[in-house]
């Protein structure tokens, strides 16, 4: 393979962050010891698999070697070993090619997940709930916590407008690619003859910038407090909690009622503003070296999507891919692994196939 070098350089580093780790030295040194950790945590894959490659290619080098035995049965048990160990190599080999790639430095990062009904009035708001639950579904499987920040109900309990932050390890790097168009294909409750509607909502997910990449600065934004209301209007308490920040020079708008205390919705607002930055900041620079950008969620019309939930099939379709599965009610509690596994592969074997990292969307 024309990457042993690479690995065993890999696999040299390695060893000498396990060596580091174990030193007192950066033990007592808190940022140092979590930037080597860390380091550590990113090889840990890739040597461990470099490993399981070297092990199948020694048993697959001595079973080529009896191959020219003259006993007949070691030489019959030679062949069904390589014809074992061959398949085996070439996965290796495929998978170490992947691990190799260059990493998308937003993998590691928070979300800021934003949801959208679009086209198809209140049925869309229905569905735009349950994607929501979905994925709150999926968070809460990996552990992550997913902190609401502003949201929007519609008059028959389905959401017009959902924001989140999706906070855990590697959230990015799972939803990703769900930015988009998700078109729903059913029987709406109010639909009285049994006809199937077409409905869509738009979803965004924006990895979430730290201080360090934006900052915002205090003569840049103003900062409203009003009262925070819930559904039909009603208050939810007397006191002015909610925030409305405005960032004067790119006009954006984010709102926050979700927390009781002022201070925490004006954090949790300035989270969300911080990533829209950063995500007008990549656009700009992948503009500037001509890059083809994503457009990300488009117009919210049912002819622009990237998925569909069928549900009178129980089929989910995700067009970008070629994907059809057979359980959308499964997909719906939350077990989204097997779409976002099928994804990430995909997305990888493409960017393989160019050595370059792709634009995801």
């Amino acid at each position: 393979m024309q990457f042993v070098p690479k690995l065993e350089q890999l696999e040299k580093r390695f060893e000498e962050l396990n060596q580091l780790m174990a030193n007192h030295a950066v033990i007592s040194d808190g940022e140092q010891y979590r930037k080597v950790s860390k380091e550590r945590a990113d090889l840990e894959e890739t040597v461990g698999k470099y490993r399981e490659w070297k092990s199948v290619e020694d048993s697959l080098s001595q079973a080529r070697g009896m191959l020219h035995e003259n006993d007949a049965e070691l030489k019959a048990m030679a062949q069904e070993e390589v014809a074992s160990l061959e398949p085996q190599l070439a996965a290796l080999d495929d998978q170490l090619k992947i691990l190799l790639l260059p990493k998308d430095p937003n993998d590691e990062k928070n979300v800021v997940l934003e949801i959208r009904a679009g086209a198809g009035g209140d049925e869309a708001t229905l569905f735009a709930d349950e994607v929501f639950r979905m994925y709150s579904r999926y968070a809460e499987s990996q552990g992550w916590k997913m902190e609401v920040t502003s949201s929007s109900e519609s008059a028959v309990g389905g959401l017009k407008e959902v924001i989140a932050l999706v906070s855990g390890n590697r959230v990015f790097s799972r939803l990703k690619y769900e930015s988009g168009v998700h078109r729903v294909q059913r029987v709406p409750v109010t639909e009285q003859q049994g006809r199937v509607h077409t409905s869509a909502i738009t979803v965004a997910v924006l990895p979430e910038a730290d201080e360090v990449e934006v900052k915002i600065e205090p003569k840049d934004i103003r900062i409203d407090t009003f009262c925070s209301s819930g559904p039909g209007g009603q208050s939810v308490n007397t006191t002015y909690s909610a925030v409305r920040i405005t960032h004067l020079p790119t006009g954006l708008i984010v709102s926050c009622q979700d927390e009781k205390s002022q201070i925490k919705n004006r954090a949790k607002a300035e989270r969300v503003l911080r990533s829209r930055l950063y995500e007008l900041e990549l656009e700009k620079q992948q503009a500037a070296v001509g890059a083809e950008r994503r457009t990300m969620v488009g117009t919210g019309d049912r002819s622009e999507k990237i998925r569909t939930y069928n549900f009178p099939q129980n089929r989910l379709t995700d067009h970008r891919i070629g994907l059809t599965l057979h359980q959308l009610d499964f997909i719906m509690d939350g077990k989204m692994d097997q779409v976002f596994d099928a994804l990430t592969t995909y997305y990888q074997n493409q960017q393989g196939q160019t050595g370059q990292p792709l634009v995801t969307q």
